[in-house]
């Protein structure tokens, strides 16, 4: 017998740590679809054994319920902090129907199918329950094997009672989880409610047709010529942001030829001043042609010491070849016998 025990105890946490590995590559399996069942003997945990990670033999089953009505990281938040409640746990969580909803609560946004989706592709859950319960029955609890139930611990007021989970918390099987603040069913569905034109000319917008909307003729109407006005405005708010974007890089540019012309207009100045200003190259070099000029122009002085022949220094010898202006030869035998006293005279000297 207590073999037999031993060996449904292996086969439990086997199975169990199979369909765990499973859950994080693959949606997590409904109830009533796997044959994971708690078969070994389950003896009542106390929270603190649980918080110690006992019994060994098998993981301490956690309950998690609610409607999951638009599913959102608040309901995420809340399936973590029960998962991570005790160092070995295995996360099971109910999904009320849409009948129990309706009755109970209200009208949802996502059917009932939509919803038991949803948790099964949440990371935390290890087994989705559908169909459950709006108030845990002792049979529900013994059937499921479950130790301890998380939920905020807010009084959760429904069904003629002021807290379904009052009988939970007395049998010191309820364990709380916090709310995350700003994220709510209620509040998305708010947002929905209060920008309701919003969203109905942007599903309009995206090719649903106002029977699907549920708006009448003239709304049609209204909220596509909005719609017009919209993308009228956004050009015109498209153009304004290309022109400014147009002016601020003509003015970067006027800017830059400014600076550059600048730039050249001191260099040019400079240059000029180099060059023509009181002390620049061109009167220096002005002054330096000037005195050559009056150099080549200013008459050359004889030196004193300069040796003379006996010659009259007024008068500088005339060449032999000039003819006296004054009595030109009267004939040709006159020029002969003048170049022949000519060239006698040029014998003497030598």
């Amino acid at each position: 017998m207590v073999g037999s025990k031993t060996h449904g105890t292996e086969e439990e946490a086997q199975e169990t740590a199979r369909f765990q590995r499973k859950t994080l590559t693959a949606p997590a399996p409904f109830a009533d679809e796997t044959s994971c069942q708690c078969r070994a003997p389950h003896e009542k945990l106390t929270i603190a054994q649980a918080r110690l990670g006992t019994p060994v033999d098998r993981p301490v089953r956690v309950y998690a319920d609610g409607i999951f009505d638009l599913f959102h990281s608040g309901h995420a938040r809340a399936l973590m902090q029960a998962k991570t409640l005790f160092p070995n746990s295995y996360l099971l969580v109910g999904v009320c129907s849409d009948d129990l909803t309706h009755k109970f609560k209200g009208f949802t946004v996502m059917n009932e199918n939509e919803r038991y989706e949803a948790l099964r592709h949440c990371r935390y859950v290890d087994e989705v329950i559908r169909d459950a319960p709006w108030t845990l029955t002792p049979e529900f609890l013994e059937k499921h094997k479950i130790d301890f139930v998380a939920h905020d611990d807010i009084p959760y007021s429904s069904a003629g009672s002021d807290d379904v989970y009052k009988h939970i918390k007395e049998a010191g099987m309820f364990v709380p989880t916090q709310r995350t603040e700003g994220i709510s069913t209620s509040d998305i569905i708010t947002r929905i409610v209060r920008d309701y034109d919003v969203y109905a000319r942007r599903n309009l917008q995206r090719g649903y047709t106002a029977k699907e909307l549920n708006v009448s003729f003239i709304n049609e109407k209204k909220y596509r010529f909005q719609n017009q006005v919209d993308k009228m405005k956004e050009k015109v708010k498209n153009v304004e942001e290309k022109s400014k974007e147009f002016v601020y890089k003509v003015e970067e540019k006027s800017h830059d030829l400014i600076q550059k012309w600048e730039e050249k207009s001191r260099e040019f100045i400079g240059n000029f001043l180099e060059l023509f200003g009181p002390d620049g190259a061109w009167k220096q070099m002005f002054q330096e042609r000037s005195g050559r000029m009056l150099q080549a122009f200013s008459p050359r002085q004889s030196p004193n010491s300069s040796p003379t022949r006996g010659r009259s220094p007024s008068r500088s010898p005339s060449p032999p070849w000039v003819f006296n202006k004054a009595s030109p030869p009267s004939s040709p035998k006159a020029a002969s016998a003048s170049l022949s006293s000519m060239s006698e005279g040029d014998e003497d000297e030598k």
